[in-house]
Order: structure tokens, then C-alpha cells, then sequence
């Protein structure tokens, strides 16, 4: 309908604190208002205009209720078929034809885990959604247990791709529970993209799902449903590696 993307944003500590946003709209950095939440209320998740409305009371500005000019030539351009059908990994595929930061219909999640020197884990989850989406669509990021899961006593894991594919097998909290059950983080991860696989069966071409996760002794993995992801660690010295994952569907 031509309005502003909301944004969806959720975080969690190593004391199951947590704090989440869904369906913001003029505000910035979904992120830091999930903290708030965390942080200032006895809530989990707010949504749409009572969010905004926390967020404003908490000091964060309203931006301005308008499309970029580039945005605004975007939605015009979709407007002639109004067909949602993103292309897995777009971002890597050297097309420049998309339009800015992976094309309009390809804003990946940005998914972060954290392994700290007292060996307390955390983690967050922030996204602007499907390009285009129908107004009122959440995909996993703002859910604990979808989106994002931490368990001190076991590890954290976080996911991006296809958000409805991702709830329905409560994502996050299955890799962590496989976890608990021994696995490694990347086996973790593998096993949990399996049942999204399995889940979506033929179709399961058509989309893309990834997982990152971490244990609680600062072992990392991934593993995704397609190729082209990639993900970042940092270590405490500041060194910086940027790891291609393995993927399932050859």
C-alpha cells in the first residue's frame, strides 16, 4: 500500500531477560527499543502503535512518514505486477539490476550472538521484513524461540531466510535444544535446516533458510538450506573472519 516498511527487532540475555518490537513504524533502530523493553518494562513485546508510542516516551525521534525517492520508484516499479517472488542469496549473485543493497525484495536479517569473557551469551535479532510485504506481516525475528533463542547452560542461536518457514519449527529454540543433545553448533544447525527441508519438501528450492548459532563454550557453527550464506566472528582481540557456511540443497 505504499507506506513505510515496519521494522521487527528482538533481544535476549543469559538470564532469559528478553525484549521485543514487532510492526514499528518510524523509529530507526528497532534494536535499541527491544532493549528498552528488556530493560525498562515487565513486558516481552510490543507491537505497531503502542510501540511506537513506548518508543517516542523513551526518547527516540519519529522519522518522516515518506518513501525515499529511489524507495518510491521501487514501489512503483512493483506495482505493475505485484508479484513477491525474491530470489534466494540475490545479494551474491552480482546482479545490479536489483537496486540498491541486494534489490528492494532482499534486506536480509542481521542476526547477532555473543560469547563474552565471563562466558555469559546473548543475542539479538533485528530485520525490515519481506520488500513489499502485506501490511501487518511478522516473520520470525521479533519471536523468541523462532528468530532468536539464548540458554546460558547450552548455547544461542538466531536465523535468517524465509520467516514463516523458520516459525513453523520454532527455529532458534530447536537448534539450541539439539544443543542440549550434544550436537555441535554447526551439526545443530544442519539438523534444524533438515526439518525446515523436510517441512517444505519440493518447494523448499524456492526459499532460503539459514541458522547461526553458538555453544556455551564459544564453539560456532552455521549451516543453511542454499548456497551463498555467509557469516562474520569476532574475536576479543578484535580479529575478524568472514566464513562461508556449508549448505544442504546441492
Amino acid at each position: 500500500n505504499g507506506m513505510l516498511d515496519a521494522l521487527d527487532a528482538c533481544i535476549m540475555d543469559h538470564q532469559f531477560n528478553c525484549g521485543s518490537v514487532a510492526a514499528l513504524e518510524r523509529i530507526k533502530h528497532p534494536i535499541s527499543v527491544a532493549r528498552r523493553i528488556m530493560e525498562k518494562t515487565p513486558h516481552v513485546m510490543l507491537v505497531g502503535e503502542g510501540a511506537q508510542q513506548f518508543a517516542v516516551a523513551q526518547g527516540f525521534p519519529l522519522e518522516p512518514n515518506k518513501l525515499s525517492p529511489d524507495a518510491e520508484k521501487a514501489y512503483r516499479e512493483w506495482l505493475k505486477t505485484s508479484e513477491y517472488k525474491p530470489v534466494p542469496n540475490i545479494e551474491n549473485t552480482g546482479n545490479k539490476k536489483v537496486g540498491p543493497v541486494g534489490g528492494p525484495q532482499n534486506h536480509d536479517t542481521i542476526a547477532m550472538l555473543t560469547f563474552d569473557a565471563t562466558g555469559n551469551l546473548s543475542g539479538s535479532c533485528t530485520t525490515s521484513g519481506m520488500g513489499f510485504k502485506m501490511r501487518g506481516r511478522l516473520g520470525d525475528s521479533p519471536i523468541i524461540g523462532a528468530g532468536l533463542f539464548v540458554d546460558n547452560e547450552v548455547g544461542a542461536a538466531a536465523a535468517t531466510g524465509q520467516g514463516e518457514d523458520v516459525i513453523r519449527m520454532a527455529g532458534a529454540h530447536t537448534v539450541v535444544e539439539l544443543m542440549r543433545q550434544g550436537l555441535s553448533p554447526t551439526a545443530a544447525c544442519r539438523a534444524a535446516v533438515e526439518r525446515v527441508a523436510k517441512i517444505k519438501g519440493v518447494s523448499a528450492k524456492d526459499i532460503q533458510v539459514c541458522f547461526i548459532a553458538v555453544n556455551n563454550q564459544g564453539q560456532h557453527g552455521a549451516f543453511a538450506l542454499q548456497k551463498g550464506f555467509s557469516y562474520a566472528v569476532c574475536n576479543a582481540a578484535n580479529q575478524k573472519q568472514l566464513l562461508t557456511c556449508d549448505y544442504l540443497l546441492k
